[in-house]
Parts: C-alpha cells; structure tokens; sequence
C-alpha cells in the first residue's frame, strides 16, 4: 500500500476523472484508535495495534497492511498481554512482556473507497481516500494481484498528473504527533552524550537532568498505576541517580547534596513495598500451580491495593514535590575537574571494592554479603552507564558483559530469598489449606532456586574478576 497527501480544495474524484476509469463507493465515517506501550515497544517492531469499524487489528507500519485482527465491538481502554485474544497473543505478548497496551489517540475518519476498472470493468487497483477530522487527508493505493502495470500507470497518475507527494508517515504517528506525544514512545535510556574534557561538575549536572526526567515522565504512569513498568522505571531513575551523587559528591555543595540525598532516598523507601509486590506478581503468573495457590493471589492482591494507596499519598506530598524540583535544580560547583578523571578513579575505586568482597564470599557466606556485593555492582553498573563511553569500549563492553552475567545471578539469589521470606510471613493470613500446602512447595523450590545461583556464583565471579588488569590499565 501506498499512500498519498490530497492537497485542500482538490476534487479526487474530478482530478480522476480525465485520466482513469473507477467506480466510487459511498463515504463513510469511522472512529480509529491506535495502541501502543508507553515506550513504543510495537512501534519499535514496526507494528501498529488499531481499532476500528468492530475490529482490532494488528497493522504493519511499512505496507499498512493488517497482519492479524479479531471482532471487538468497543475499543478497550488497556490491554495487557494476558488480555489478548489468541489471534493477537502470540504475535504481540512477547513484545510488550509485562507493559500496557494503552490507547494513544483516536480519530474520526471520513472515507471512501475508488475501484480502477479496466476496458473489462475489472478492478486492478483499488483506492481509498481518507479524511481524518483535524488532519490530512490521503489517498492510499492498494494492488491487486496480477495488475502491476494497472499498478503503476496509477501511481504515474496519483503523482505526476495531479501533483500529490508520497507520505510514509502512517496515519498512527501523526493522530499520535497531534496529541503532543511521541510516536516511537518515551524511552527511559539515559541517551547521554558526554564528552572527554567536560567538566565533571556539568557531566554530572546533564546525569542529574536526565534521571529526573526520566522519573517525571514515569511518575504519572506509577500514580494511575498503568502498568508495573512505570514504577521500575521511576525506582531506577532515582537509584541511578542517589549513585551519581554518591560518586560524584564533591561536585556538589554539600547541603543541597545532603537534602536531596535524603529525600531521594526517602523515594526509593516509599516505593519499594509497591514494588517488592508487582515483582511477587507477576512471578505467580508463571507458577504452575498458580490455581491452588488462588487464596495466596487474593492476599498478594489485598497488600498490593492498601501499599498502592500509600504510595500515592506519599508521592503526591509535599516532600515528593520538592525531591523532583530539587533533582531538577542542583547545580555543581565551579571549577570541577574533567569528568574522566573523577570517573575512572571512582570506577576503579568501586571495581576493587567489588574484588574484595566477592574473594571473601565462600560456602558459609552468608547471603547478607552477596546481596552487599549486589548493591556494589549496581553502583559499578550505573557509573559505566553513566561515563564508559568516555574509554576505550573495547575494555568497556566486555567489563559490562562480565558484570551483568555475575549481577544476574546475585539478582536471582536475592530475589528469590526475598519471595521465600514474603510467602513465609503470609501463611498466617491464608485460610486454605491446598494454598498453604502449595506455599510450602513453592518455598522450597525457590530455596532450591536460591542455592543454584549460590553455586553459579564462584563462576561468575572469576570471570568479572580476570578484567582486572584491563580496568587497571584504562582506569588505574
């Protein structure tokens, strides 16, 4: 399919008329609705998800082609990967994983199909002009098999004839443009562009600038609670940037580092209940014994609404208010040195922290000290995020890859003692009793979890390890 921008005041129709044969259909008015994840996750996989006329449907961006769709009567106002009908789910489930599919704008359309016949009064290209209310107006071609000729002696028309400019902007990303958003979503990437010999004060102050943003873009999302990303993604922001002032603390004045320190930290407190339950969450939805563990779903469910009300309230004070304004106000000092100074000296720093508290971790460790070396190598993580493209990648990336293998396991060492604890401290609240036998199962298996990634740690750990002499030389 192809498509084409109809100039205001031009008949299609009258313009037509001289140079083709067709048979016009009558019009008719429709409301589309485009979908799409916060981030843009189908725009990403060049996909569009749209209702319209009874039907959603899955529409590829290149060819505005449908490539899947199903009867819907009423367009839906969220759509998780669970909510999908089959036709839809195995196409799009694994793309959007956890987020929402959330309806981003919605436009009438008034259109009309046009058949092109042929000296037999067959059809060998069909066009359509469509007219969305506030937008402009196209007329798409769409060919029919065998008549490529037809095909092409239209396009010749469409656009040598009658002047009209090829568009490959879908109707989607300009319905969604209008709306003041962004087609291809809001990222929550750092997208930094630090330069070497930037100071370390206004590298910082750009880190600083672009965590808050992310986390104020989040912050809606998390307060209507839209989907479980959002509030990660918020989470993150701040950890990301409580490291950067916990790095680069002397670029700082230190009372208005001391606050906002103190209040981003109070942030990361109030939302981690909020969190700790979504994860609990969606990790049931992957339980094979999910059914006998209902009467478990409906406690997670009961905690899950009052930690939501807390956390709204907590967001929406006061005190939240000015950790966002301050985030957004701190400035450095002058006169701070290049940013890759004080980067590789606190990268360095942190890396050799990491060794010393891996090489003293063995089988009677307890998991205390794996889950300190875990909080390290998030500090480690965000500062590569932060400056690593200020060296040499080739010692970069693989220090990266190392550190987020090893982060993988501890996280899941963590992660599954945290779920273990959880579901001990709710036993007394379930009253059924295949829930409570189902419990103790899932307690041990994820014991057993737990003691796997224990034994992936050693492993791991030598291979994050044997990148010392190469940090040592490209960071001292």
């Amino acid at each position: 399919m192809s498509a084409y921008l109809l100039p205001d005041g031009l008949d299609l129709d009258r313009a037509l008329a001289s140079h083709l044969d067709f048979r016009a259909g009558p019009a008719r008015s429709a409301a589309l609705t485009f979908y799409d994840t916060f981030d843009g996750r189908l725009h990403a996989a060049g996909l569009t998800l749209r209702h319209g006329d009874g039907r959603l449907s899955v529409v590829d961006r290149a060819t505005g082609a449908e490539t899947a769709g199903v009867p819907l009567a009423a367009a839906p106002e969220r759509l998780f990967g669970r909510d999908l009908p089959p036709a839809l789910s195995a196409r799009l489930a694994p793309l959007i994983e956890m987020r929402a599919l959330t309806p981003l704008a919605t436009v009438v359309t008034r259109s009309r199909n046009l058949a092109v016949i042929n000296e037999d009064d067959k059809t060998v290209v069909r066009l359509s002009e469509e007219a969305p209310r506030g937008l402009r107006t196209r007329v798409l071609s769409l060919p029919v098999r065998g008549y490529d000729k037809d095909l092409q002696r239209v396009h010749k028309v469409l656009t040598v004839s009658l002047g009209l400019t090829r568009i490959v902007e879908p109707l989607a990303d300009e319905a969604i443009a209008a709306t003041g958003a962004l087609p291809a979503g809001t990222s929550s990437k750092l997208d930094l562009a630090l330069t070497r010999g930037q100071s370390a004060g206004a590298a910082a102050e750009a880190v600083l600038a672009r965590t808050q943003a992310i986390a104020a873009a989040n912050l809606p999302g998390t307060l209507d609670d839209v989907d479980s990303e959002f509030l990660h993604d918020l989470r993150v922001a701040v950890r990301r940037a409580r490291s950067l002032l916990r790095e680069l603390k002397t670029v700082f004045p230190e009372r208005e580092l001391q606050r906002l320190r103190d209040d981003l930290k109070w942030v990361q407190a109030i939302t981690g209940e909020m969190r700790d339950l979504d994860v609990q969450l969606l990790d049931f939805e992957a339980y094979a014994d999910r059914d006998r563990l209902a009467a478990l779903h409906e406690v997670l469910e009961a905690h899950r609404t009052r930690a939501l009300a807390t956390m709204r309230r907590d967001l929406r004070s006061r005190r939240a208010t000015r950790a966002l304004q301050s985030w957004a106000d701190l400035r450095a000092i002058a006169g701070t040195p290049p940013v890759e100074a004080i980067a590789a000296e606190r990268i360095a720093k942190v890396y050799r922290q990491m060794l010393r508290m891996g090489r003293a971790i063995d089988e009677d460790t307890q998991p205390e000290a794996l889950h300190e070396l875990r909080k390290k190598g998030k500090e480690l993580r965000y500062l590569l995020e932060f400056f690593g493209g200020l060296f040499d990648a080739d010692v970069v990336k693989p220090m990266i890859r190392a550190l987020k293998a090893l982060q993988d396991v501890l996280g899941r060492h963590q992660d599954f003692e945290v779920q273990a604890d959880t579901l001990r401290n709710l036993t007394a609240e379930v009253d059924d009793r295949e829930a409570l036998l189902a419990m103790g199962v899932l307690i041990d298996r994820l014991a057993h979890e737990q003691h796997r990634a224990r034994t992936e740690f050693a492993s791991q750990f030598a291979v994050f390890a044997q990148r010392r002499a190469a940090v040592k030389a490209t960071f001292g």
